[in-house]
């Protein structure tokens, strides 16, 4: 396929991707829905007012003039596939509906540094997932000791906890230190200060589109109707406070305080050529849990550390979603399976994304080892964990052929903590 709009063949948003986001401008702060393609925004109301979704899911449904998108999330596959079909026949360089109306150009495009972006979604609920073996693996043995890294469960099913959706941001939201209560090594008691061991966490994360009802499992054979997309997330964490609370129940306040997340959601459809199988399972989950298709992605991720004395960012981490001993199929039938109710967006994380080799740890607590190893960056600075002033970028991306399937990316600057 090629679009009339001049697009680079490294762009992330070709003409295959087209991922939807919610966006806003200058002259039109009325936050609604559109798509990435190149180095513009294509304004789906606009183009819905001017009658050009004339399929039968969105003739008459005006869910793209609307400041989330999970009144479109609701409608399920048919209505996504309709769109995303009608909008790469709009945009193909041998259609003139849209190519050759000025005027409906005007209205409808917008260059991708004039608009703003806003969280995809209204998200009702969050649930973040423990997901990656090698990760999973690393961390139980800097914290539990390595004849016990991986808890008798883990390999049975997949883990996770319930976290706040409150605090989720969009990407470019910088991110305030937090206070906790932390116990030094040595102290006699705990202490209440900022956090010395703030961390990224590199994972990707996925919408509900229809959900189900309450006490109504999704079987995984059909889980793959009810995910309308993928972001990249970086699941902020608080090392300190986290390994001071969380036994026995989990994570709670070493997690709460921050979740960033991609502006733009690129769909299933986009990464259909890029499925690819997941790491063998042994034991064979029970039945509920057992794979009908591959729904690994192999999507390229990389982790950037730019401190405020760095001139440009330094590639601190590269992974793959390919990684993923759970995939996101068998993560919504276990998450379904007791009959807890999913609904129209909410978000679903894969926790920290980590593989077989040492560049590819998600964290900086794999990458430094709880920090006994601390990373150099150029410069001449060290880092065991975040520094005030320290970004971090996270970008990710399906490589095909002559083109790209990208997710943009997820971005935040550390700030300090508040005055005590």
């Amino acid at each position: 396929m090629r679009a009339f709009l001049d697009i680079p063949a490294d762009s992330p948003f070709s003409l295959q991707n087209l991922p939807f986001g919610v966006f806003s401008t200058a002259d039109n702060p009325t936050a609604r829905v559109g798509v990435a393609v190149g180095d513009w925004v294509l304004d789906l109301a606009v183009l819905q007012r001017a009658g050009l979704f004339d399929g039968p899911w969105l003739r008459e449904r005006l869910v793209f003039a609307q400041p989330a998108l999970n009144a479109f999330m609701v409608l399920g596959r048919p209505a996504w596939r309709e769109a995303r079909q009608r909008l790469q026949d709009l945009l193909r360089a041998d259609n003139p509906a849209l190519r050759d109306d000025e005027a409906l150009r005007a209205r409808a495009l917008w260059r991708r540094e004039a608009v703003t972006m806003h969280l995809p979604a209204t998200i009702g609920d969050y649930t973040d997932f423990y997901a990656s073996r090698e990760h999973a693996t690393t961390v139980g043995a800097l914290l539990r000791g390595p004849d016990s890294a991986l808890q008798p469960n883990w390999l049975h099913l997949p883990v996770a906890y319930h976290s706040r959706a409150s605090s989720v941001v969009v990407s470019g939201t910088d991110i305030r230190r937090p206070w906790g209560q932390i116990h030094p090594e040595g102290a006699p008691g705990p202490i209440m200060e900022p956090t010395r061991q703030l961390d990224f966490e590199l994972e990707m994360a996925y919408f509900v589109g229809p959900g189900n009802p309450l006490g109504a499992p999704i079987p995984i054979e059909q889980a793959a109707e009810h995910i309308f997309g993928l972001v990249l997330m970086n699941d902020w964490s608080a090392r300190d406070i986290q390994r001071w609370e969380y036994r026995p129940l989990g994570p709670f306040l070493g997690k709460s305080f921050a979740t960033s997340i991609s502006p733009w959601v690129v769909t299933l459809e986009a990464l259909e050529p890029f499925r690819v199988p997941g790491p063998h399972q042994e034991p064979e989950p029970l039945p509920y849990l057992r794979r009908r298709e591959h729904r690994a992605y192999d999507v390229h991720l990389e982790v950037h550390l730019q401190s405020d004395r760095m001139e440009r960012p330094q590639i601190i981490a590269r992974s793959n979603h390919r990684y993923l001993y759970w995939d996101i199929c068998q993560q919504l039938a276990h998450h379904t399976s007791n009959g807890c109710n999913l609904r129209p967006g909410d978000l679903l994380g894969s926790g920290t994304i980590s593989g077989p080799t040492p560049e590819a740890g998600g964290s900086l607590l794999e990458v430094t080892r709880l920090g006994e190893r601390p990373i150099r960056l150029e410069g001449g600075d060290a880092r065991r964990f975040l520094a005030d002033g320290d970004r971090v970028t996270m970008t990710g991306w399906c490589q095909g052929d002559g083109y790209r399937v990208g997710f943009g990316e997820v971005t935040a600057r550390i700030l300090p903590a508040r005055a005590g």
